[in-house]
């Protein structure tokens, strides 16, 4: 397929006119062909308004029509070959392998929707029929499902390509639940963007749903996100990036005539807890498990272990002379962007140059380009309670280590932690107490908690949450991944006293789409 670098606005193709970009090959840093002019105003405004044609619609649309319309983009998706990976490839510098494991994430989320679209739970279909005779006062007929929001404005991510950009977890949530999208791609990978959304546009033609389904807006700077979030046909935001990028939409979205909901992930360092027992008795397995983590991927993913909290001694000082061994044999690794290495290295310089915190090992260095080296760093929990700075997130292969004095100071520092996406509790059978005290704390403070594994890794499946407190995310209550996070896109509405020929189908009486339903509070499946 040769790429064009045009918008993709309803079924049409378009040549913006504003400033061009091109994509790098952050590995070589060789400018990639070709150009793709940035959109502008005409093209949101386009876009957004296809979109809110087709809302009525294709919220409408039953749930198999549904459920096969996000398998087609599956197959699209993979139709498209090794085209795909190699382009992706090249804008990413991220390893072969990596991107064919995004791929089948990305497919297998979009068939995991479709699964739940066919289904029906997420319609929370509740009917509490009429009581006429009921004394003192008869009850009205009263039925409640779940609709969707509108037309969604998604953001690509810069650290995942595939599973959190065109065709994402954000996209595919948003379209189970039956919202159009409409995509500002990220411009680090505009042809990896452009392929995809032509699986997408013929996925929505094959499946002779309304144009205005999808949309792929591409461009550098800030100008065409401010302008999608902020026109008035766009009801929700889906965005994974940095903090300073997702406060700034949230603040847009609230500002605007009709506030509207912005999902945003942005800042987590995802502490890990070595607990005394776990330490002492399997401390040289933590820190290499601990640095394989941390290595992974360069260290650009949100639940990069960024934090590791355990209790001064002779168990400690061990962990961390064997991580430190294991951090200067790591290779660099290609970062994903010129700018996300430049941002990686003014965090570990504030490291290095902090009074309060010592460097312990870096890794191995390179000339190559855009380069990652690992970082490891140590400080006191006085000091770490004392300055906010230590808190910061860097994106990237370097941690901080915190020496606590005893249970107590660890129990501060687990208090003093901003919202994190995931916190992790390394332990052994006696430190039961220990965890048990902590517990309470890392709820409220994390979306996901987990005893003896790392971080890294996210499963797409039901009961996974990816999500938490500020600025983790920008609202604690949902997820980005996992079937719970179409509920971000949906909201109830009750229909009293409705005569059978006006209800939507899920609400009749017979439950003509067989779905679980809550009939005068008794389950009826």
């Amino acid at each position: 397929m040769t790429l064009e670098g045009t918008q993709l606005i309803g079924r049409e193709t378009v040549l913006a006119t504003g400033e061009a970009f091109h994509a790098i090959d952050p590995s070589t840093g060789e400018t990639l062909q070709p150009a793709f002019p940035t959109g502008g105003q005409a093209e949101v405004e386009r876009a957004s308004e296809l979109a809110r044609a087709a809302f009525d619609s294709y919220r409408e649309t039953g749930l198999e029509a549904r459920a096969r319309f996000l398998e087609t983009i599956a197959d699209k998706i993979e139709g498209i070959g090794d085209e795909l990976i190699e382009r992706a490839m090249a804008e990413s510098g991220l390893p072969r392998a990596r991107l064919e494991s995004e791929r089948g994430r990305t497919c297998g989320q979009l068939r995991l929707f479709a699964k739940v679209v066919r289904d029906g739970e997420w319609l929370d279909v509740r009917i509490d029929p009429a009581l006429p005779e009921r004394q003192p006062m008869p009850r009205v007929d009263l039925r409640q499902r779940h609709v969707a929001l509108g037309p969604v404005a998604v953001f690509g991510a810069s650290n995942f390509p595939l599973a959190f950009s065109v065709a994402g977890g954000d996209t595919a949530s948003a379209l189970a639940a039956g919202c159009p999208v409409v995509v500002k791609g990220h411009p680090a990978h505009p042809g990896t963007s452009e392929l995809v959304g032509r699986a997408v546009q013929a996925a929505v033609a094959e499946c002779q749903l309304p144009e205005g389904v999808f949309s792929l807006l591409q461009g550098a700077g800030n100008e065409i996100g401010q302008a999608l979030v902020t026109n008035p046909s766009i009801k929700a935001v889906g965005f994974t990036g940095s903090r300073a990028g997702g406060t700034a939409l949230a603040r847009l979205a609230q500002n605007r005539p009709e506030p509207i909901p912005v999902y945003a992930e942005m800042s987590s360092i995802n502490p890990v807890f070595l607990l005394p027992e776990a330490l002492e008795a399997r401390g040289e397995a933590l820190a290499e498990g601990f640095v394989g983590s941390l290595n992974m991927g360069a260290g650009q993913f949100c639940t990069n272990p960024g934090l590791m909290i355990g209790i001064q001694g002779e168990a400690l000082d061990a962990f961390l002379a064997t991580a430190a061994k294991a951090v200067e044999a790591s290779g660099t690794q290609t970062m994903l962007t010129p700018g996300i290495r430049d941002a990686y290295d003014r965090g570990v310089a504030a490291l290095a140059s902090s009074d309060k915190a010592r460097e312990v090992a870096r890794g191995q260095s390179s000339d190559a380009p855009n380069q990652c080296q690992t970082g490891l760093f140590v400080t006191k929990a006085k000091d770490f309670l004392a300055d906010e700075t230590l808190q910061a997130e860097v994106f990237g292969a370097t941690s901080l280590v915190v020496s606590c004095a005893d249970q107590d100071e660890v129990k501060r520092v687990a208090e003093h932690l901003e919202g994190q996406l995931t916190a992790t509790l390394q332990m052994d059978d006696a430190d039961v107490d220990f965890a048990r005290d902590l517990l309470p704390t890392l709820e409220r403070r994390a979306g996901r908690v987990m005893v003896n594994g790392w971080p890294t890794g996210v499963e797409v499946c039901h009961a996974m949450v990816h999500g938490g407190p500020y600025p983790a995310t920008s609202d604690s209550r949902t997820t980005s991944v996992g079937s719970a996070a179409i509920h971000r896109f949906l909201r109830p509405v009750c229909y009293q006293n409705l005569p059978q020929a006006l209800l939507p189908e899920a609400l009749r009486d017979g439950n003509p789409h067989g779905v679980s339903r809550l009939v005068d509070g008794q389950r009826e499946h």
